[in-house]
C-alpha cells in the first residue's frame, strides 16, 4: 500500500526539511510490510482576503491532488487523538482490507476543510494544543515511521 501525505504549505530547506526527509527515508525501509514508502504533496498555501476563503481553496486543492481510488485521512485539531498503536492498528487495517493507497492530509493556517475532514475515512488529532504545519508534517511522518516499527517488531516504540 503507498503511503503519502498532502500537506498545505512548502518546506523551505533547512531542520525542518532534513528531519521529515529522515522519517520518510526510513519508512521506505519497511517494504516488506506491504508498504510502498511516504510520498510528499505540497500544496501552495491561497492568497485569498478571507479565512473561510482561503481554507475552501486550499481544502479543494487537497481533495484535488488526492490520487485517484486512495483512501483519505487527515491530520486536525478537531480529529480524535489516538494513541501510538491505534494509529498504528488504522494503518494496518487500511493495508490489511487491499486498500492501494492511503493518503494523510495536513491543513494550513486556516486548518482543514470541512469538505476534507468529510472526505476522510479518519481525521486524528496531535492534541489541543495549535502547531505549525511545519511541524505538523514531521509528527505525522514520525508517526507513520513508527508504525512501520510496531508493526515490524522493531525496538524504536517502547509502550
Amino acid at each position: 500500500m503507498k503511503l503519502g501525505l498532502i500537506c498545505v504549505g512548502r518546506l523551505k530547506g533547512g531542520p525542518e526539511r532534513e528531519l521529515y526527509a529522515r522519517y520518510a527515508e526510513r519508512v521506505g525501509a519497511f517494504r516488506r510490510l506491504g508498504f510502498e514508502g511516504l510520498e510528499l504533496k505540497e500544496i501552495d498555501e491561497s492568497k485569498a482576503a478571507s479565512a473561510a476563503e482561503r481554507a475552501s481553496r486550499e481544502g479543494a486543492d487537497l481533495l484535488a491532488a488526492l490520487p485517484p481510488e486512495s483512501r483519505l485521512a487527515a491530520f486536525d485539531a478537531r480529529g480524535r487523538a489516538v494513541t501510538s498503536a491505534g494509529f498504528t492498528q488504522f494503518i494496518a487495517d487500511e493495508r490489511d482490507n487491499g486498500r492501494k493507497a492511503l493518503w494523510f492530509a495536513i491543513g494550513g493556517a486556516e486548518g482543514l476543510d470541512e469538505s476534507v475532514r468529510a472526505r476522510a475515512t479518519a481525521v486524528f488529532s496531535f492534541g489541543a494544543m495549535t502547531l505549525p504545519h511545519q511541524l505538523a508534517r514531521i509528527l505525522a511522518a514520525e508517526q507513520i515511521y513508527r508504525g512501520m516499527t510496531i508493526l515490524s517488531g522493531h525496538p524504536y516504540h517502547r509502550a
